[in-house]
């Protein structure tokens, strides 16, 4: 008699699987910021059934992946804000529209650009610490905000894309939605 996973199993190992494969890509060159980090974060919450997961598992992911390409200051700020965007990923999840994904990558890049920054400045001796010293450094980061928009989008639609093709191609891997 062959034994089967249940459902839910072989979807957590499907999600976990992708959020994995998009780890190890910000483990391979890329241009700065465009990276998978916001998108694993949004494309976690909105579809891990468990709160606990949809944060652990790709917090966990990340940190293996930071201690390949190296720990830095700026990790507080940078996982803050990917904790925010798992809270993004809850909140598409009510509802998963493409505007409504949009609007919370778009949200999530320009919140995880103000709060790096502001990070930044203060860690670092880059820039006065004053408040024309705190406008220049966002002026300096913004095509970082443009790189981390369009690596959110890229991502996001990977991820979200990719799910929703495994489910079409194998529809065991679908599932009711979760009221919050």
């Amino acid at each position: 008699m062959k034994r089967e996973l249940p459902k839910t199993m072989n979807r957590f190992f499907l999600l976990s699987g992708m959020i994995l494969v998009a780890v190890l890509s910000k483990c391979v060159p890329h241009p700065v910021n465009f990276t998978p980090i916001g998108a694993i974060a949004l494309f976690a919450g909105a579809h891990f059934t468990s709160r606990r997961a949809a944060y652990l598992v790709p917090l966990i992911a990340l940190l293996v992946s930071d201690f390949i390409t190296g720990l830095h200051v700026l990790i507080p700020f940078v996982y803050g804000c990917f904790a925010l965007n798992v809270l993004l990923g809850f909140w598409v999840r009510r509802q998963k529209t493409a505007l409504r994904t949009v609007s919370a990558v778009l949200i999530g890049a320009v919140v995880f650009f103000l709060v790096t920054n502001f990070g930044s400045w203060l860690a670092f001796d880059t820039f006065p610490k004053t408040p024309a010293g705190l406008f220049a450094c966002y002026a300096s980061a913004i095509p970082y905000l443009i790189n981390s928009i369009l690596g959110d989008l890229f991502y996001s639609a990977v991820l979200f894309g990719g799910l929703a093709w495994a489910e079409y191609r194998f529809p065991t891997l679908r599932r009711a939605e979760v009221a919050l």
